[in-house]
């Protein structure tokens, strides 16, 4: 009875994790979309260029710390050693402090070379408040890392909520005031104080939680034979590589995209404005990875080391499932968004600036998709620094692209160089996963079935997509455009199913089951 209530909760903390993580990933996009709608491209633009700083702490302190502190507070526990101040809070706080206090040292006293790489000296407080964060996330990361090791995931789940739902206030309220003054530089200001109010807000409610549940030992000093710098330093910093492969790509925009527009021959506030007109698919591409990986995830707990070796077959079916529910949504949601992006720049973005570039960038979804649960599944299979030496490789990657393209091709080179780059961590994550599985799985994916459904989904896309084109009032196009949207899904869903891409056991887990097998060639009998 015991185990059966253990593993109850483990399930359910998952679940609250991961629903938590998924509000947190549609929240962290979305607000986006009205900061535009309220700034501007260049009030987006000067947001965007702290951005990915901002989101690198947010990792470090949801995902990296507190992934290493569990699996500390797991080997401590293990050992019969209670957690004390002396022995385990105090030594834990102080090398998670000296990771952060560093990265805030170099970023801060390097924010003016930073401001000069990026061609706008006027971004130098933003980038030291930036850095600043770093400082912060000790404090939530700890406790995080604390419950999350004794398997009490509530508190991450609401702390993550609070945390993402006070950051989207404050930055929304900026906007707003900054819209009316005319200072868009304060948006990035603002920027930073929704990062700092939204980590001090998380920490506040995880501290309530820890108070309330933690019996803390604040004298004793006992034996631990456990190393805890390895874990911290290594461990926590890896994970957080992991899920930063679209943040290292925004970044290296942030950094390159407006001085080599320059060299393409681009004034300096043209090439700002660009920059800001660029960075709209951002957003759509973090909700189209969310959308197109959060499915495949669920089955990647089911993939360990330990498991692969008892049972090769089962293991391998996983991941064979996580690769094609990935590919299935990922691809219709890239294909949706290249025919439709004109319409949806307009209805999101207010006008259809940049829709060629940022076509071509929404590419990257598919492979940011497929690296997000290739990683995941390496994770598993106990190859976490290799995925975050392929995250660095890439980073250098798409640098060295975007030194090359954008003088010749301006925005798309952009879009190219992060097609590129995203392309070649997921290459790279299938080749590191060919030990264990190997490549003739891939060949077995339903790849005729799949890509004549996209294709029956498209047809229709470009047959009424112009229809858009008579609308002129965004309520009216809102409407229309998710009607078509919805009809596109529709008939992707149907193709898929009388294609046999999705079987009988598959369709049982989705709503209207009974329906959707009735499509089923020969009904139930396949």
């Amino acid at each position: 009875m015991e185990y059966s209530n253990s593993s109850h909760r483990l399930v359910k903390g998952a679940f609250l994790l991961t629903l938590s993580g998924l509000i947190g990933k549609v929240l962290s996009a979305g607000y986006r979309i009205p900061l535009q709608n309220i700034a501007g491209d260049i009030g987006f633009y000067i947001y965007q260029q702290i951005y990915p700083i901002l989101g690198m702490s947010l990792i470090l302190s949801l995902y990296g710390f507190p992934a290493a502190i569990s699996r500390l507070v797991s080997d401590v526990r293990e050992e019969g050693i209670e957690l004390s101040l002396k022995s385990f809070y105090i030594p834990v706080f102080a090398w998670v402090f000296a990771i952060c206090g560093t990265i805030f040292l170099a970023g801060y006293t390097q924010a003016e070379q930073i401001a000069r790489i990026m061609g706008d000296e006027r971004l130098v407080p933003s980038l030291r408040g930036a850095f600043f964060v770093f400082l912060l996330i000790p404090f939530s990361s700890i406790v995080r890392g604390v419950f999350q090791g004794k398997g009490v995931m509530e508190p991450t789940a609401v702390s993550q909520v609070t945390e993402q739902a006070v950051r989207v206030v404050v930055i929304i309220v900026t906007a707003l005031y900054v819209s009316r003054t005319g200072e868009l530089y304060n948006i990035g200001i603002g920027g930073v104080w929704s990062s700092i109010l939204g980590t001090s807000a998380a920490a506040v409610v995880l501290f309530v939680y820890w108070f309330r549940r933690e019996n803390i030992q604040p004298a004793r000093l006992q034996n631990i034979k456990i190393s805890y710098v390895r874990p911290i330093l290594f461990y926590g910093l890896f994970i957080s590589l992991n899920y930063m492969l679209l943040l290292f790509l925004q970044f290296a925009d942030s950094l390159l995209l407006v001085s080599n527009l320059e060299k393409a021959g681009l004034a300096l506030e043209e090439a700002r404005l660009a920059k800001g007109v660029f960075d709209r698919g951002q957003p759509l591409i973090q909700l189209g990875t969310v959308l197109a990986s959060s499915l495949a995830l669920a089955l990647v707990p089911s993939v360990t080391r330990k498991r692969l070796e008892k049972d090769p077959q089962q293991v391998r079916k996983y991941i064979f499932g996580a690769g094609k529910y990935t590919l299935i949504i990922s691809l219709g949601a890239t294909a949706g968004l290249v025919i439709l992006f004109p319409f949806v720049n307009t209805l999101l973005f207010q006008d259809s600036a940049g829709t060629d570039s940022l076509r071509l960038l929404m590419i990257v979804i598919v492979f940011s998709s497929l690296a997000i649960t290739l990683s995941s599944v390496l994770q598993g299979l106990n190859f976490t620094g290799h995925t975050a030496f392929i995250i660095l490789l890439a980073v250098f990657l798409k640098a060295g692209l975007n030194i090359y393209l954008i003088p010749l091709f301006e925005e798309s080179g952009a879009a190219l160089a992060s097609v590129g780059a995203a392309g070649f961590v997921t290459a790279s994550y299938v080749v590191l996963l060919n030990r264990d599985f190997p490549f003739s799985l891939w060949r077995r994916l339903p790849w005729n079935g799949m890509m004549a459904s996209l294709s029956g989904m498209v047809i229709f896309l470009l047959i009424v997509s112009p229809l858009l084109g008579f609308i002129e009032y965004r309520l009216a196009l809102f409407v229309f455009l998710m009607f078509f949207i919805a009809a596109g899904a529709l008939i992707y869903l149907i193709l898929l199913i009388r294609l046999k891409v999705i079987g009988e056991k598959e369709l049982e887990s989705l709503p209207f089951r009974d329906w959707l097998i009735k499509l089923l060639p020969k009904g139930r009998n396949i």
